[in-house]
């Protein structure tokens, strides 16, 4: 699991335990800084995305 690896072997790693003061936990980021849970991380103006109808958990995707 990412939690339990250190700050230098993964992105989700390091802290004191699973609580952390001042709320929850951080912002998950990738390597490069880019948020990676809750956050929808597609380009918006891919050429593929009128390609995509349903998404994998069943929503259906609203056509422009």
């Amino acid at each position: 699991r990412g939690m339990a690896m250190n700050p230098v072997d993964h992105p989700m790693g390091g802290g004191g335990g699973k609580s952390k003061g001042g709320g929850g936990r951080q912002q998950l980021k990738s390597p490069w800084g880019q948020l990676a849970k809750g956050f929808p991380t597609r380009t918006k103006s891919k050429a593929s995305n009128n390609q995509i109808i349903v998404r994998r958990n069943g929503r259906k995707v609203k056509q422009a």
